[in-house]
């Protein structure tokens, strides 16, 4: 079975159909650049735009850079401040022709896909998946069940924003090596580490195509710490797999 994914991110906006038995891309993904302003429009044309590059007509499944309720956006803090409030779900689903939408936080799809066919399969317990990118995005697993929207890259770190601190974004801005940022990256992980006792750490996002660079650097951390299998496919298989279950529920 195949359903779309679309993960909308603060620097990129790609999405793929997804075969949903193998979690796994049925082609490779197709990805825009977000426009600056990430206005809501504006990304909805580029979701739009990647979408009819494969000539899609069916369900589609969307990830977003902030808190997402029932479809509606509640924060948002990569992407334009006019997504707030905004119900994601009917524009987006307006936009694409009346197809089904399903709208989640990113890092919690990502999340999802990994518990499923990635790093997490088969872990109990808690687990916690840590997107690094242009921010830091979560999403925390307890006993195999998702706690959606928990945001742990807004915590604060030594006065600062964690992921002004320890995002990969912030490590290119400031041109830091490799071990000055897995030192913020220990830092940060120490201090979730300390608040929710996790068994596992899941590390995705674009930078965990290099883990080997710097997960080795990170030190003191008692959790097992690993990159995400599906890399930086997660949360378009994540978005594909949260909206096949939306589309199974409408159909019961």
């Amino acid at each position: 079975m195949q359903i779309f994914g679309v993960d909308i991110g603060g620097s990129g906006i790609k999405g793929a159909p997804v075969d949903l038995d193998r979690g796994e891309l049925s082609d490779p993904r197709h990805k825009v650049l977000t426009p600056h302003p990430a206005t809501p429009d504006d990304v909805a044309d580029c979701v739009r735009e990647v979408v009819d590059h494969f000539g899609w007509s069916g369900p589609v499944g969307v990830t977003f850079p902030g808190v997402v309720n029932g479809g509606t956006i509640r924060t948002a803090a990569n992407v334009d401040k006019t997504w707030v409030d905004v119900d994601a779900r009917a524009l987006l689903g307006e936009r694409l022709g009346g197809v089904p939408v399903t709208v989640l936080n990113d890092a919690d799809a990502a999340g999802v896909a990994e518990m499923q066919f990635g790093a997490g399969r088969g872990r109990e317990g808690t687990v916690i998946m840590l997107t690094l990118g242009t921010g830091i995005g979560s999403a925390v697993f307890t006993e195999g069940r998702l706690v959606p929207n928990t945001e742990l890259g807004h915590l604060e770190l030594h006065g600062h924003e964690a992921e002004k601190r320890a995002s990969t974004k912030v490590r290119d801005d400031e041109q830091l090596t490799w071990e000055h940022w897995a030192h913020r990256v220990q830092k940060y992980l120490t201090h979730v580490e300390m608040l929710f006792s996790p068994e596992l750490f899941i590390i995705g996002g674009g930078v965990s195509r290099k883990a080997q660079k710097f997960l080795p650097l990170i030190e003191g951390i008692r959790a097992e710490v690993v990159p995400a299998e599906l890399l930086n496919n997660a949360g378009i298989v994540g978005a594909a797999m949260t909206a096949s279950r939306a589309s199974e529920a409408r159909a019961t």
